[in-house]
C-alpha cells in the first residue's frame, strides 16, 4: 500500500491556490463526464470553497471554461433548488 501524502498545515495562497482550484474543477468535470454524481458533488463543493476564497484578480486567472462550468453549468444540476441526494 502506498504511503499517504502528508497534508501541509499552511493554507494555500497565490499561485498554488489557483492551481489547486483549477485541479479540483477539472476533477469534478471528469466525475461529471463519467456520470459519477456523488463524487462530482463533493469535488465541486471543495472547488467552490477554494474559488470563493480567491480575490477578484485571482479569479480572473482561472480559465474561463472552468469558471463557467463551476458557476453556471453545474449549478443547474447541483444547486440549492435541487433535491439533495438521498441514501438508498
Amino acid at each position: 500500500m502506498p504511503a499517504k501524502k502528508k497534508q501541509s498545515d499552511k493554507p494555500l495562497t497565490g499561485a498554488l491556490l489557483i492551481k489547486e482550484t483549477c485541479r479540483r474543477i477539472r476533477v469534478a468535470r471528469a466525475y461529471w463526464d463519467a456520470h459519477n454524481n456523488r463524487a462530482c458533488r463533493g469535488e465541486r463543493e471543495k472547488a467552490i470553497a477554494l474559488y470563493e476564497s480567491l480575490s477578484a484578480a485571482d479569479r480572473e486567472k482561472i480559465p474561463q471554461e472552468l469558471r463557467v462550468w463551476l458557476r453556471y453549468r453545474s449549478e443547474k444540476y447541483f444547486g440549492s433548488h435541487r433535491t439533495p441526494p438521498g441514501r438508498a
